[in-house]
């Protein structure tokens, strides 16, 4: 795939043994990382999770615009997690794994949520508690 252009800038689709943001070297997690931190990147994923959508139906679905859509798209199909067929975008059976793998990083972070809003409530508690004797 080409890279976008920006200007004096060129922005290439993050794969691994390239460098990427945060790794000279372009090791694997470092490029995925660097895919799914692209703005629009996992909500292009979810929306993909259940169907196949065309262009629009994806735009509208993600509420982005055509350019970074398009953009996005580019990047997770050179990196094979997205394909496009006559019907729409799907998710490569690659990218249906990495779904799956993602599912428990969103169950821990809204167990890490919980247990930060938990944990402020308790300092909240302690702060406004009466001092105890000796104190």
């Amino acid at each position: 795939m080409p890279a976008a252009s920006y200007g004096i800038h060129s922005v290439r689709a993050p794969l691994p043994s390239r460098p990427v943001r945060g790794s000279a070297t372009g090791r694997p997690i470092m490029a995925l990382l660097d895919l799914l931190g692209r703005r629009m990147a996992l909500r292009i994923l979810w929306e993909l999770r259940a169907a196949r959508l065309t262009f629009r139906a994806l735009q509208q679905a993600a509420e982005t615009n055509p350019s970074v859509l398009n953009t996005r798209l580019g990047e997770l199909r050179a990196a094979g997690i997205v394909a496009h067929g006559p019907q729409g975008y799907c998710l490569t059976p690659r990218g249906d794994a990495l779904l799956h793998v993602l599912l428990p990083l969103h169950v821990w972070a809204d167990e890490w949520t919980q247990g930060l809003q938990e944990g402020t409530r308790g300092r909240r508690r302690k702060a406004g508690a009466a001092p105890r004797r000796g104190d």
